[in-house]
């Protein structure tokens, strides 16, 4: 039997689509569902899971709580041994920490997690170095190398460990921003350390460049050629996160939040770093269009810091009216891999799917593979 020790952070990812930038801090998480957050960790886990459901008679699972995992896996009848619990009614860092020194010790062949960066932190602070684990990208912040690129590319890579194919496996970083700074708009990242995590290079995320000087003349040439030749009087503009779109907004003098989503109208700002339920009242019944970039290195498109735009947003956006802009290192960072979709809504990866135009450059595009895994 393949052992697993299972591990979900029920909140993680809480804050992303209320502008909350994460779920770490005292009084977030009441924040976040205050606002209306919705808790998604264990779907996305759910979705990692169903693809070791052909598998399910050799695997054994061990977890920690029934809000950390043990319901879920009940749930989809897998075998299970609850290790622990806690009295307290909301999940705590301790409890993932306590859960993977239990687990380790009960001799699990891997951990399984789902979260964020700072669930990462926590595994990271108590797991040895010879343990491997691999994460469920559950969070708002995903910079770590530990995280499989979807939900679903992460049940794939444990049913080939499981199936006993060659996957190799390489120590990753654990990285983690202060949610405070980055909440003003600054990011300031910190290495915590690294796992040991199942190397399958279409399956696991590469670490996010960070510290590179921006190409600031390839950036303005994106931005002077959106101002001249696409932006359109009376239409709707969102701005997703990234320097490359704050580009478009220093371009017309406006400002702009690095790390949220802002919309703007005939060159005037309307709405600055706005939550999904927002985004949703200001486009409805209206022309709208979105501007996107991909994260450096990752490549991800959608569902990594930007869960504002929401499976709902998009679609109310139409895939037709989505504008990516990169610039052509951005995309040579990736190394001929796709752009990449984990919007938590498999219909709408699959629709999004294809070749998308990426602007680069003023009259500049190029045709870009765009998929989920």
């Amino acid at each position: 039997m393949f052992t697993i020790g299972l591990i979900i952070n029920p909140v993680a990812g809480l804050g992303g689509r209320v502008a909350l930038k994460g779920s770490d801090g005292v009084g977030t998480v009441e924040q976040a569902l205050a606002l209306g957050a919705i808790p998604r960790a264990e779907a996305r886990t759910e979705v990692a899971l169903r693809k070791l459901l052909p598998l399910k008679g050799q695997i054994r699972f061990l977890s920690w709580r029934d809000d950390m995992g043990g319901a879920l896996l009940k749930r989809m009848g897998f075998v299970n041994h609850l290790l622990g619990n806690s009295d307290h009614k909301q999940t705590s860092p301790e409890d993932t920490e306590a859960a993977v020194v239990a687990m380790e010790q009960a001799g699990v062949d891997l951990i399984l997690f789902a979260g964020g960066d700072g669930t990462a932190r926590n595994i990271c602070n108590r797991v040895s170095d010879a343990q491997p684990v691999l994460g469920i990208p559950s969070g708002v912040k995903i910079h770590s190398g530990v995280y499989a690129v979807t939900p679903s590319a992460a049940g794939q890579v444990v049913a080939m460990l499981i199936r006993g194919e060659l996957v190799g496996l390489r120590e990753q970083d654990v990285r983690d921003i202060d949610e405070s700074a980055f909440r003003e708009g600054r990011v300031r990242a910190k290495h915590y350390g690294d796992l040991l995590v199942p190397e399958e290079g279409r399956y696991v995320q590469q670490v996010k460049q960070a510290g590179r000087e921006v190409e600031a003349l390839v950036v303005q040439d994106i931005a002077d050629y959106f101002r001249d030749e696409i932006m359109e009087d009376d239409v709707l503009y969102l701005v997703g996160p990234g320097s490359t779109t704050q580009g478009v907004m220093d371009v017309l003098g406006l400002e702009n939040t690095l790390l949220g989503v802002d919309l703007i109208c005939n060159a005037t700002l309307i709405a600055s770093d706005m939550s999904e339920q927002s985004i949703l009242e200001h486009i409805k019944d209206k022309p709208v269009k979105l501007l996107v970039t991909a994260i450096g290195g990752q490549g991800h498109l959608f569902g990594r810091g930007n869960q504002q735009l929401s499976p709902d947003v998009i679609r109310m956006v139409g895939r037709e009216n989505i504008l990516v802009l990169a610039t052509k290192t951005k995309i040579r960072e990736l190394d001929g891999r796709p752009l990449l979709l984990d919007t938590g809504d498999t219909e709408l990866d699959q629709a999004l799917c294809g070749t998308m135009t990426v602007l680069t450059g003023y009259n500049d595009r190029i045709l870009y593979p765009v998929t989920t895994l």
